[in-house]
């Protein structure tokens, strides 16, 4: 499969997770959509787009089990929660709630939004590893108040590599009046994402990270109940005091268009889903976390270091985090690892905890797993601290 991709054949690229790669199949339509922008900028951008983003949301409705008209195409997860956080009229000691798990970008947007309005942001602590669905809805429930009005959780944590039960949280945060935002920048395309079934206020994902699409292509969905409330972060064309949105025109039209932009990211998502349909996607996520799982235990039994997930837990699909034992300056055992071994992977510092995060995409076989695993066994004794040799990676 690696050469249906446009990677290059002298690495080991297992940090899918972070800008996604595309096919060269779905590289090639999104290079066919920038000639026919370029052969008639006027008869796209004036004319036609309306009704190919109506396409594209047609098609990403119906892997995501969402209306379409409940759909904004948006470039990223973090422009949409900046579009939806700075949308809220939150108030002096009014509380947003999120984990110690969430994304550094999307922290920042919530920090900021927290420092405007005077409300306060709770980080709940949420142990690792994971223990059962059960135990991380209560977790997470501690640290709602009377004064919370904001949940906002990760499907898929980034600097973990956690799966966290948001349509459970999502139905509490329901019952008790708390809007929900759900970031699920690492979910669609590594899971099957029911949107009716999780009920989030607001859910957001990226089409460039696990679904393949080219960069610059995500969405945001908004349940109708919430969608009066989203105001746009570019007032532009889709915007008229004189002739407010309607929910029979789509409340959600009037965010879509900020200016000129090339959408050929956006009209390229259909050709992703279909790449994913053809090569049976179902058995990919199956594979990859079987393969995963022998590499986390291979791992764990070999550097006798305990396995960052539990039994009980949802488990990891094609994103997981090795835990390492207390290193010196994890930066440059990153660039180690790129400069010395050509492999591309993140090393992630968290809760005083180090992490190398894998992904294992469609393109990766477990001969890159072998050169990451001989790779860290000849740069570790170099890097470990005076603690290590005495105290294990325990959690």
């Amino acid at each position: 499969m690696k050469t249906k991709f446009l990677l290059d054949p002298n690495i080991t690229f297992l940090n899918h997770g972070s800008f996604g790669a595309v096919p060269r199949e779905v590289f090639a339509v999104y290079q066919q959509w920038q000639r026919t922008l370029e052969n008639q900028p006027v008869r796209l951008l004036g004319r036609k787009l309306p009704s190919e983003l109506r396409a594209v949301k047609s098609a990403l409705g119906s892997v995501l089990n969402a209306n379409p008209e409940n759909l904004l195409l948006i470039s990223n997860v973090t422009f949409g929660l900046n579009l939806a956080a700075r949308s809220l009229n939150l108030q002096s000691g009014d509380e947003i709630l999120t984990t110690t798990h969430e994304y550094g970008a999307c922290l920042n947007t919530l920090k900021y939004l927290a420092h405007k309005s005077g409300a306060r942001l709770v980080q709940q602590p949420v142990s690792m590893p994971l223990k059962s669905p059960e135990d991380v809805i209560e977790e997470i429930w501690s640290g709602v108040s009377p004064k919370t009005r904001l949940l906002f959780l990760s499907h898929i944590t980034s600097p973990t590599a956690s799966r966290f039960p948001v349509a459970q949280l999502c139905r509490r945060a329901n019952r008790a009046g708390i809007l929900s935002i759900i970031d699920g920048a690492h979910a669609p395309g590594q899971l099957e994402i029911d949107l009716a079934e999780i009920n989030a206020d607001i859910y957001m994902g990226n089409c460039h990270k696990w679904m393949l699409s080219p960069r610059g292509a995500g969405f945001l969905y908004a349940g109708s109940a919430v969608q009066a409330i989203l105001e746009p972060l570019v007032v532009s064309w889709g915007w008229n005091v004189d002739t407010p949105a309607t929910p029979e025109m789509g409340l959600l039209e009037n965010l879509q268009w900020t200016g000129t932009y090339d959408p050929s990211a956006f009209l390229s998502i259909p050709a992703a889903i279909d790449f994913q349909r053809k090569h049976n996607w179902i058995n990919v996520h199956m594979s990859a976390q079987e393969t995963l799982s022998r590499f986390l235990h291979r791992f764990s039994e070999s550097f006798n270091i305990p396995i960052a997930y539990t039994p009980e837990a949802d488990p990891y699909i094609q994103m997981a985090v090795l835990l390492l034992p207390p290193i010196k300056d994890p930066e440059k055992f990153q660039n180690q690892l790129w400069c010395k071994y050509a492999i591309e992977i993140p090393c992630i510092e968290w809760q005083e905890h180090q992490f190398l995060r894998v992904s294992y995409q469609v393109y990766n076989t477990e001969a890159d797993l072998d050169r990451l695993f001989s790779a860290i066994e000849d740069l570790m004794p170099s890097f470990l601290t005076t603690s290590s040799h005495t105290k294990s990676g325990s959690l």
